[in-house]
C-alpha cells in the first residue's frame, strides 16, 4: 500500500534553535495518525511544514508520491485539508463558509459555485450534523459547532488527507468526544485518512491508529507505534518528564494516563506500593 503523506528527513529552526530534526514518517490510507509531545516540541511547525506555510530547511514532503512544493496551493487543496484549532466566527452563514470547501475547484472564471458545488457541500453537512443549523451565522453559533463547520468544509472539498491541528483544543469534553466519534465514523465510511495534533493523551490514545511521539529536547521523533506501544510509562516520563501511571482503559483496553501529584505519590511510597 503507498502512503498518502510521507515525510523525510524534515528539519527546520530559527537561527540557532532547532525545532524540528530529521522528522521522517509515512501515513497510510485510511489511517488516523496522532502527533503528540510537550509543548514547544514543534507540533505546530511541523503541521506548518506539511501545510506550505513555512518551507522546511532540509528534507522533502510528499502527498501521493508528489513533492509538495511543486504543486500549487490550489492544486494541494485538492489533495489536502485543513481545521485548524479555531475558526474566524465571521457573520457568514453556515453553509455559505461550507460551500467556500469548493473553492479550489472552481474554473477560471467561475466566481459562484455550481449546483454540483452545493450538492457536495449539503451531503457533507447532513453527514456532519451542520445542516440543521446551516442558515445560521458562524457567530451565532457555539464553539463545537464551529468545529463541525470547519470539518464539514474540509470534506467539502473532497479531499485524501484531513490535517488537524488540536480541533478539540477548546472544547469541553462532550464535543470533544463527538468530534473526534465523528472523525472516526467518516474515517471508516469514507476511508478518510486523517493526521491530527493532540494535546490529551488519553484521547490520542482513545481514537488514533498509530502516534508519533515529539521530544522538545533535540526536535526528533522519540517514538512511532500503535498507541500501546508509544504511550508506555518510560517513554511518558521521559519526554514529559512528570510522573504518571499507565493504565488500560476498562471498556477499550487503550492504554490510559494517570497524573500522580506528590502528596499521593509520597503515600504510596510510605505505604511500600
Amino acid at each position: 500500500m503507498k502512503p498518502v503523506l510521507t515525510l523525510q528527513g524534515v528539519s527546520f529552526g530559527y537561527k540557532k534553535v532547532k525545532i524540528l530534526n530529521d522528522i521522517s514518517f509515512s501515513i497510510f490510507p485510511g489511517e488516523f495518525m496522532a502527533i503528540i509531545g510537550p509543548n514547544g516540541c514543534g507540533k505546530t511547525t511541523l503541521i506548518k511544514t506539511i501545510l506550505k506555510s513555512i518551507t522546511p530547511q532540509a528534507g522533502t514532503i510528499h502527498i501521493q508520491g508528489r513533492e509538495i512544493q511543486d504543486l500549487s496551493n490550489k492544486a494541494l487543496a485538492k489533495h489536502m485539508a485543513t481545521v485548524m484549532q479555531t475558526i474566524n466566527p465571521a457573520a457568514m452563514t453556515v453553509r455559505d463558509y461550507v460551500q467556500l470547501g469548493r473553492l479550489p475547484f472552481f474554473g477560471k472564471y467561475q466566481f459562484f459555485e455550481t449546483r454540483k458545488d452545493m450538492k457536495i457541500a449539503e451531503k457533507y453537512m447532513q453527514l456532519t450534523g451542520v445542516a440543521d443549523f446551516g442558515d445560521a451565522k458562524l457567530n451565532e453559533i457555539s464553539g463545537g459547532e464551529r468545529q463541525l463547520t470547519a470539518i464539514a468544509r474540509a470534506l467539502t472539498q473532497e479531499p485524501t488527507l484531513v490535517v488537524m491541528d488540536e480541533p478539540t483544543a477548546h472544547l469541553d469534553i462532550s464535543h470533544q468526544v463527538r468530534v473526534l466519534d465523528l472523525i472516526n465514523t467518516l474515517k471508516n465510511r469514507l476511508s478518510l485518512t486523517v493526521l491530527m495534533v493532540l494535546h490529551d493523551l488519553n484521547l490520542a490514545a482513545e481514537y488514533a491508529d498509530r502516534l508519533v511521539l515529539l521530544n522538545k529536547n533535540n526536535g526528533r521523533i522519540f517514538k512511532t507505534g500503535t498507541p500501546e506501544a508509544v504511550l508506555t510509562e518510560s517513554s511518558i516520563q521521559q519526554v514529559y518528564q512528570t510522573r504518571i501511571r499507565v493504565r488500560p482503559n476498562p471498556v477499550s483496553k487503550k492504554p490510559w494516563v494517570f497524573l500522580v501529584n506528590d502528596q499521593a505519590a509520597k503515600q504510596t511510597n510510605e505505604i511500600g506500593i
